[in-house]
């Protein structure tokens, strides 16, 4: 516990800093708050409406875990049949590579088309942006388990089935948990890029809409809220890779104490 706070001291001491020097700068310089607002104002930013806040961070979290989930289906399923088939991998992982130049923004505005303004194109968003670095991670995952353990369950009468549960997916979870806290990183951006095309609510169209107005301290506060919404999110997931593989964490743990 005292060496989690130590580690996490001197971020917290320099955000404060931060934090501070800009309240400070804005008082000497006398900028204009409606260009140039404090982190004071930001704050009385949040609370002004904290319910219209809420809501629509609450339709970007639905986007956001939807999305998500589905990306990590998508991802894990891809690159399960990219490890195993020779084929598949030659065919399909190049169009991966090349699917990740294709710009969010325009991808966004034609599902709004196809779609409507529904909550479906802003969870495909977020799918085709967490779905890319799951698979990369699943495959390299599934290719990082040594042959010599492979060949020992056979020599030991064990099913393909049985392999790929007791060996390979032990192997590859830990490679899979670093591609979901990839994605989760990043998958905020998809709901966000959404709801800017094409929305009736949410953080992102919330934010277009405060910014055409020009109410600064209030797209700081939004900007904010969705940080805190992004790092939550990937706060979770390393909860839950924490409590799915633990054993990963103590031999981590240990080669640290060694």
């Amino acid at each position: 516990m005292a060496s989690r706070l130590k580690k996490a001291l001197p971020p917290v001491v320099f955000g404060l800093l931060v934090v501070l020097g800009w309240e400070l700068l804005t008082i000497v310089t006398d900028a204009d708050p409606r260009i140039y607002p404090a982190p004071s104002e930001i704050v009385g930013a949040l609370l002004e409406n904290p319910s219209a806040l809420l809501r629509n961070a609450g339709i970007t979290t639905l986007e956001l875990v939807l999305g998500f989930a589905l990306g990590a289906v998508v991802g894990i399923s891809i690159g399960i049949v990219l490890a195993y088939s020779k084929v598949a991998h030659s065919a399909v992982y190049p169009w991966l590579i090349v699917s990740q130049t294709i710009p969010i923004p325009a991808v966004a505005a034609v599902l709004v088309i196809w779609f409507g303004f529904a909550i479906l194109p802003k969870v495909l968003v977020v799918m085709l942006i967490a779905f890319f670095p799951i698979a990369v991670s699943t495959v390299d995952g599934l290719k990082a388990v040594d042959p010599e353990m492979v060949r020992l369950m056979r020599t030991f009468g064990a099913s393909r089935a049985r392999t790929f549960r007791e060996v390979r997916i032990p192997v590859a979870l830990p490679h899979i948990f670093t591609g979901m806290k990839v994605a989760a990183a990043f998958s905020v951006l998809g709901a966000v890029f959404g709801e800017w095309v094409g929305a009736k609510g949410g953080l992102g169209y919330l934010l277009l809409l405060e910014n055409r107005a020009v109410n600064t301290d209030e797209v700081f506060a939004i900007i904010f809220a969705l940080s805190v919404l992004g790092v939550g999110f990937f706060g979770l997931i390393v909860l839950f890779e924490r409590i799915t593989i633990p054993w990963y964490h103590k031999a981590r743990q240990m080669e640290g104490v060694q």
